[in-house]
């Protein structure tokens, strides 16, 4: 059976190989390391000039990650002056939402989030939020949902019990709302024509919400390159080509952390993904040809460690073939 990420590491700080690869601080140092910014090139049929793409995933702003961090994330995709930036899920790991419930558990659309109850009254969560506004890009800033978001909605069993809340779509919405002022704009089953060359979708979390990649793409021009943001990369093992070409299409998730731990010679005991590691990270594939980017994420999640698995902001240049 396999085991999580929490269990691998609950069992290897406990025996020898936790003592000297993870105890002594070394695991901690590379959790809290400055991120990586790493350059990925690729041809994406479609396109008419080059796009620079900075991607930001699994910020998992919460108890485990302070605003610092996040600081130090944004400035870092900042001085890169990409075309796009994409936020590809887990923004939060806390629960922020977890006041009690109204008497109807009421819920509010992200259509109409003027009128959703406003929880969002946390300062560190205001102070993320300030860091994320900083976020700024010729093409627009962008994300998506993911598994953790959606705890930090309640969507999950509450922290103090164990039922699920049924007014959680109003932090949702509220959510929604604060990053929409911002200029974040999140896409759930939508996508937008950011430039003639080039289509942005964006899918909800695979294992909370319903993801339908073809209808966040339905409205692509044909001949215009397609970029796809699913928080986890399992959606693309079954994502048909007609959807997203190989030659012209590219999903963008997180999710995995690349494992958040690696061994020497084995890479990482736990990968997050229905597909093993197959889909850790860097450039993977789907089973119809359709191509994707997983990056291994800023944050961590579960435990404050991170071996031989640095986090990163990536920069993709995509460019036209030839």
């Amino acid at each position: 059976m396999p085991i999580t990420r929490r269990q691998f590491i609950a069992r290897t700080l406990g025996g020898g190989l936790g003592l000297g690869a993870l105890a002594g601080g070394a695991g901690a140092m590379q959790a809290y390391a400055p991120a990586q910014l790493n350059v990925h090139r690729a041809a994406l049929a479609g396109l008419t000039r080059p796009v620079r793409v900075a991607v930001l995933s699994d910020l998992h702003f919460g108890p485990l990650i302070g605003v610092s961090q996040v600081r130090g994330w944004i400035s870092k995709a900042l001085a890169a002056r990409p075309d796009l930036i994409l936020l590809v899920g887990d923004l939060l790991d806390a629960s922020y939402s977890s006041r009690p419930a109204d008497d109807d558990g009421a819920a509010a659309s992200e259509l109409t989030a003027n009128e959703a109850a406003q929880p969002w009254e946390n300062a560190d969560l205001s102070a993320f939020l300030g860091e994320l506004g900083r976020l700024r890009a010729p093409l627009g800033v962008y994300g998506t949902w993911g598994n953790h978001d959606y705890g930090s909605f309640a969507r999950m069993a509450h922290e103090a019990g164990g039922n699920w809340r049924t007014d959680w779509p109003r932090f949702r919405a509220s959510l929604f709302a604060e990053l929409g002022r911002r200029n974040i704009h999140i896409l759930r089953e939508k996508g937008v024509l950011l430039r003639p060359d080039l289509y942005l979708g964006g899918v909800d979390d695979l294992w909370w919400g319903q993801p339908d990649p073809a209808r966040a793409l339905a409205d692509a021009p044909v001949d215009a390159a397609r970029l796809l943001m699913s928080h986890n990369p399992d959606v693309l093992m079954n994502l048909g080509a007609d959807v997203l070409p190989p030659e012209s299409g590219l999903m963008v998730s997180g999710h995995t952390h690349g494992g958040q731990v690696r061994l020497p010679f084995y890479g990482a005991p736990v990968v997050p993904s229905e597909y093993g590691q197959r889909f850790a990270q860097g450039w993977v594939a789907g089973q119809h040809g359709t191509r994707g980017f997983v990056s291994r994420g800023l944050g961590v999640s579960g435990v404050p460690l991170r071996s031989l698995c640095p986090s990163e902001v990536v920069l993709l240049d995509l460019r036209p073939p030839g």
